[in-house]
């Protein structure tokens, strides 16, 4: 069903952005099967000011080398000229520069680096459209949305398993999902819920932008803006569609056990407590995908028996999933229990980061190495700081004392940094202590 809601939100107050929020999401609630026609008459200069408070301004440069400090010698001038190139559809949207990145073992990761304004004007975009979604996607997604987290995907994975009692697992791996996003049918998911034409329009620049490499433009025929702001709602949007209301609507009812869903962007597993069930999903997946273009690794999809050991079944598979190993441990009252430590591969990488870091800037002041390291350990606790891991997070912070000890070491020709003086320094010096920070029993 179509409405047509001019009249409706051109009778809306003039409010503050979370003022203008709440009232979008209120009319997504109630009205489910709508196509919203006017939703950048919100975009105002307010709201571009909220969005440029909102854009991380300390990232490198685009193609056009402004930078937040030169932009904000004329903010509001500047955010007046962006707005009215939006409205009118004068904006060009400029290509994204690609850079490439260390993923480890050799290789690298390309990203994307969208100018200064294009962040600004993707952001008050999004700004706009997320209240609208959020009332659509459903409680199994929990990447980049408002109030949701890795860990709290954790939590439900780990509730999932432990009410099943153990489960058949199927462990899914998209190849380069954004990469492959297939943009015509990505057009028809925004389409179900947005008939605004300046919205459709400067969307359709973005992704239609080109990346800058090796100075010329390449256009993609596919995937999401690279580094872009809106890529992780896009990507939220097809995997809803694609995914989420297939699985919801489709598939559960016809499964004789039970099964759960738990997505994190294009990370995302199936619980099971029928492993013909589980078969019979993983069987029709990539006819489901490829539909819309997308290709599962074969080798990475998989399905893991994760029942609870017991009788001659003294061991269950592992899995890895948003960093973390998955395995069946017991429990201080002898129970078994679903834990989670630090995946092998974010662990080494983690420590050969700071390993390199602590290189780089041997030279630095004491004081000065320990306070970034301060910053670096407790942001590492931070994530992976949950319950059952305290192996792992002892490991690394033997790990980071020993590269920090080493490249003091290695400050002069002569070695002055044994272990019994890098400890007395350690006194004055204290790197953070392993902490849990997220209990989920």
């Amino acid at each position: 069903m179509e409405l047509l809601l001019r009249n409706t939100e051109d009778a809306l107050e003039s409010g503050n952005v979370y003022t203008k929020q709440q009232r979008i999401a209120e009319l997504a609630r109630l009205m489910p099967n709508v196509r919203f026609t006017s939703l950048a008459y919100h975009i105002d200069i307010e709201w571009m000011h909220e969005a440029y408070r909102r854009t991380r301004k300390n990232g490198a440069a685009g193609v056009d080398d402004v930078t937040a400090e030169e932009y904000e010698r004329d903010l509001d001038e500047n955010l007046r000229f962006l707005l009215e190139r939006f409205k009118s559809g004068r904006y060009i949207a400029p290509p994204v520069k690609r850079k490439y990145i260390p993923k480890g073992e050799g290789r690298f990761r390309p990203i994307g680096i969208p100018t200064l304004e294009d962040k600004i004007l993707q952001r008050a975009v999004v700004m706009v459209l997320t209240p609208l979604y959020e009332q659509d996607f459903l409680e199994c997604s929990y990447g980049f949305r408002p109030e949701r987290s890795v860990h709290q995907a954790l939590e439900s994975l780990w509730k999932g398993v432990m009410r099943m009692g153990g489960c058949w697992l199927l462990e899914v791996d998209i190849k380069s999902y954004f990469d492959t996003v297939n943009r015509k049918h990505l057009r028809e998911f925004l389409r179900k819920r947005v008939r605004d034409g300046v919205l459709l329009r400067i969307i359709g620049k973005w992704l239609k932008a080109g990346v800058f490499e090796d100075g010329a433009i390449h256009y993609l025929k596919e995937g999401t803006p690279q580094g872009g702001v809106v890529s992780p709602l896009f990507s939220n949007i097809y995997l809803h569609e694609v995914l989420d209301v297939w699985f919801e609507e489709e598939v559960k009812p016809r499964l004789s056990g039970q099964a759960e869903l738990i997505r994190f962007a294009d990370d995302y597993v199936i619980l099971f407590t029928n492993k013909r069930d589980a078969l019979r999903v993983q069987e029709v997946l990539p006819k489901r995908f490829g539909k819309y273009g997308l290709t599962l690794h074969d080798e990475k999809t998989r399905l893991v028996d994760f029942r609870r050991p017991s009788g001659s079944r003294r061991h269950s598979e592992t899995f890895v999933f948003l960093g973390f190993t998955h395995y069946w441990g017991k429990s201080k009252r002898n129970n078994w229990v679903v834990q989670r430590k630090t995946a092998q591969k974010k662990l080494k990488e983690a420590v050969r980061k700071v390993y390199e870091w602590c290189k780089v800037h041997r030279h630095d002041s004491v004081k000065k190495q320990w306070q970034a390291l301060c910053r670096k350990v407790h942001g590492h606790y931070g994530f992976y700081g949950i319950t059952f891991n305290m192996r792992s997070l002892n490991r690394y912070y033997e790990q980071i004392k020993r590269a920090w000890r080493k490249w003091l070491n290695r400050r002069s020709r002569n070695k002055d940094m044994p272990w019994d003086r890098f400890n007395r320094l350690l006194e004055s010096y204290p790197l953070p202590r392993p902490r849990i920070v997220h209990s989920f029993v």
